[in-house]
């Protein structure tokens, strides 16, 4: 719904493509990850996310893929980053507030308690979010005690201060 609303401006040739990324960035993302921190996502689900991100950028930015322009240079062009690191960033600033939070806070007892003797369905496992979290830390290569300090994940992952 964001992008509708803003589209008209978004798609105007005469505003500057770098003020429509810091739009984008400020406006649209947000609305798009509203609440990933808690997501398991799975490859697809970013994958998801990812083409409807470029979609977008390439639709703001006048080009469509026949014209064949990289997505690195479209996102060089308008000054945005992958949304799949944004993602990532959020999952792990959730993961460090978790684990700061106090053993008996509800936040934690909610997300990682894991009950035991249930029995379990057929099939492969769903995806649990401290799963991705784990898949999270080994790609980045981050240690947990990493993601627990907030200063010192900011650095790890080369994130700018606020």
């Amino acid at each position: 719904m964001k992008w509708r609303q803003a589209s008209g401006i978004l798609c105007d040739k005469r505003v500057p493509q770098k003020l429509k990324g810091k739009f984008y960035r400020t406006a649209i993302r947000p609305a798009m990850l509203y609440g990933a921190e808690c997501w398991p996502t799975k490859r697809r689900h970013v994958q998801q996310l990812s083409v409807a991100e470029m979609r977008m950028l390439r639709w703001f930015c006048g080009h469509t893929r026949r014209d064949r322009v990289r997505n690195e240079v479209i996102r060089d062009r308008v000054g945005v980053a992958p949304i799949e690191e944004k993602l990532t960033q959020h999952r792990l600033r959730w993961f460090g507030h978790v684990q700061r939070r106090p053993p008996e806070a509800p936040v934690r007892n909610g997300v990682l308690e894991r009950v035991d003797n249930v029995k379990r369905g057929r099939g492969r496992p769903k995806l649990t979010w401290d799963e991705s979290v784990k898949r999270d830390l080994k790609d980045w290569n981050i240690s947990k005690e990493i993601a627990l300090d907030r200063s010192a994940w900011r650095l790890a992952i080369n994130v700018p201060e606020p």
